[in-house]
């Protein structure tokens, strides 16, 4: 039966290489289990609750890849979209979790409706590649500058705004061993790297009396915490389109980068196209949906897959095992209750660095293609905010192709999404 379903003959595979293919990239994206609470607590949510929903979320959009579409790509609440829920929408412009959650449920819901009717593929085309690119590479400054302020070693600074942490605070010696540690394994490519060097962080941490050993390692779940607490009616404030239009957005490119990444890498692009590639994205879609329910950010696909197509997995298989992984880890609340920020950092620094990857594939020597895509890249860290880096790329990229007489390159996503952000800053100025 399993043979018939996952087609493992007809993709030159065996259970065993699905198996350890599975293992491997649970262990390489496990980090985000002990990180996603981490990020998502600043804002004020319960950890246990955010463990918990991002374990079953995890677990339910990795099931749908493997049994819907067949493909070896495991998902999770998405780095960079914790990271906008939290220090964008939370902190930054004061909207509640509980709403921020009915505006994630409002955005799975529409990304379902977008991927159905296919809707979804004309928006990407739509969307010029500098600001694809770009927007991805601004949010790994973005996740990277956060890592830096939650190691102590980037703090605010009067006169500079920001400036070097000290070397004599405790907090920061530890995260710069722990980002070394990180570095050495990645380097050495040893699987789960960020999570060996989390945890070693935290040994170093408790050893120094700086952190404190977990009451216990396994738990039973409580979802009661975060489940169900989504503010749905708070959601449908129109001042959230934004907000709704950027989870959109980024979860839209994130997930089709990765599954092309991972698809070229493991042989599964048929003449330029990926088969079943409408099945692959409905899984993100309900995953975010869960994830909301439950009590996480958007869900997306994890490039971390690529380790696993890289030790043998080729099929849906894969993910059973990484599901499974997921769930098991949904009882270990107290340990990661027990990880400090400081040991977390290194992870958000080096992430960041891995999404600025996407930077080279901007064509920089075209004015009109590298002065959108800097606006993107430079406005996203220095403002804070990944929706104005996004919306003042966008708007520079319709100025700059009308100065230069390019009116065809401008899509009409395009000009509607200008109008739209034009209309929202002259808002913002007369209120």
């Amino acid at each position: 039966m399993i043979e018939r379903y996952f087609r493992l003959r007809e993709n030159q595979t065996t259970v065993r290489s699905e198996f350890l293919g599975g293992v491997t990239t649970f262990l390489t994206m496990a980090y985000i289990v002990v990180v996603n609470p981490q990020i998502l607590g600043q804002a004020g949510m319960p950890v246990e609750g955010v463990l918990f929903a991002t374990c079953v979320a995890a677990a339910i959009a990795t099931l749908v890849m493997g049994l819907y579409a067949n493909y070896p790509i495991a998902l999770a609440p998405g780095m960079s979209l914790n990271a906008y829920f939290t220090y964008s929408v939370c902190l930054g412009m004061h909207v509640p979790w509980r709403t921020a959650l009915g505006v994630i449920f409002f955005s799975g819901v529409a990304f379902l409706i977008l991927t159905v009717t296919r809707v979804r593929e004309q928006i990407v085309n739509g969307i010029p590649g500098c600001l694809k690119h770009s927007t991805a590479g601004g949010i790994g400054m973005f996740i990277a500058f956060v890592g830096l302020r939650n190691a102590k070693l980037v703090v605010g600074n009067p006169a500079t705004f920001v400036a070097l942490g000290t070397f004599a605070n405790h907090e920061a010696q530890l995260a710069c061993v722990g980002l070394g540690i990180m570095l050495v394994l990645m380097t050495r490519k040893i699987t789960g790297a960020i999570l060996i060097g989390i945890l070693a962080t935290t040994v170093l941490g408790i050893a120094r009396g700086m952190a404190s050993l977990p009451g216990a390692i396994f738990s039973l779940p409580h979802p009661s915490l975060t489940w169900l607490q989504l503010d749905l009616r708070g959601a449908l404030h129109l001042g959230l389109f934004e907000i709704v239009f950027v989870f959109l957005f980024v979860d839209l490119f994130d997930n089709v980068g990765t599954l092309v990444g991972v698809c070229e890498q493991g042989g599964f692009v048929r003449d330029g196209k990926i088969p079943r590639v409408g099945r692959a994205l409905v899984s993100d879609a309900m995953g975010t949906i869960v994830g909301a329910l439950t009590g996480t950010s958007t869900v997306t696909s994890y490039i971390e897959s690529a380790a696993g197509v890289a030790a043998g997995a080729r099929t849906g298989l894969s993910n059973m095992f990484v599901a499974g992984l997921f769930l098991l880890a949904a009882f270990c609340a107290p340990l990661a209750a027990a990880i400090p920020a400081y040991a977390t950092a290194p992870a958000l620094i080096l992430v960041g660095a891995l999404m600025t990857e996407s930077i080279a594939r901007v064509e920089w020597a075209e004015f009109t293609e590298a002065i959108p895509a800097f606006v993107t890249l430079l406005a996203t860290p220095l403002t804070f905010s990944i929706a104005t880096g996004l919306s003042l790329g966008l708007i520079s990229y319709t100025l700059v192709k009308v100065a230069a007489g390019k009116y065809r390159e401008i899509s009409a996503v395009i000009w509607i999404l200008t109008a739209l952000f034009v209309l929202r800053y002259v808002y913002l100025a007369a209120g």
